[in-house]
């Protein structure tokens, strides 16, 4: 039996439904190590069902650093719905600061960049764990990078 301690840590953790974070620690037998595994495969299951679905709606965010750097991003979702929800509007904050810190204009690049807030993850687990949380497909389509002076 999973105790609700356990639920509420990894519920914590992962950001995943209260349903489905039960669901993996019974399956892995109380293995916090084994739940998260079981989570991220279900996440990934999630956005490679979603992955060709459209994107025209998301947002543009901006930062600047000090005046001396700054950054912009797209991001974009299915839905405005979804492009209007906190969460959204979050993970398009956190992408802006990594594209900030990002010496590259590459997707690629920024996709495999590990997180500033949580180095454990890269950029594409955080998105791919939104796309799992909000049910739609999140895409960043483009960003730019500017240092003063150069």
């Amino acid at each position: 039996m999973t105790s609700t301690d356990d639920i509420k840590k990894l519920r914590e953790r992962t950001s995943a439904g209260i349903s489905d974070v039960k669901d993996a620690l019974d399956a892995a037998d109380g293995d916090t190590a084994n739940a998260l595994k079981i989570l991220k495969e279900k996440g990934a299951s999630i956005a490679a069902k979603k992955a060709n679905r459209s994107t025209e709606q998301g947002l543009v965010e901006v930062y600047a650093h000090m005046g001396r750097i700054g950054a912009m991003v797209e991001v974009n979702c299915e839905t405005d719905f979804v492009a209007r929800n906190p969460e959204f509007k979050e993970l398009a904050h956190d992408l802006v600061l990594q594209v900030a810190s990002l010496d590259s204009d590459e997707l690629k690049d920024l996709l495999a960049m590990e997180l500033i807030k949580e180095p454990s993850k890269t950029v594409q687990e955080l998105i791919t764990e939104k796309i799992a949380k909000l049910g739609e497909n999140i895409k960043v389509r483009r960003f730019h990078r500017f240092v003063l002076g150069e």
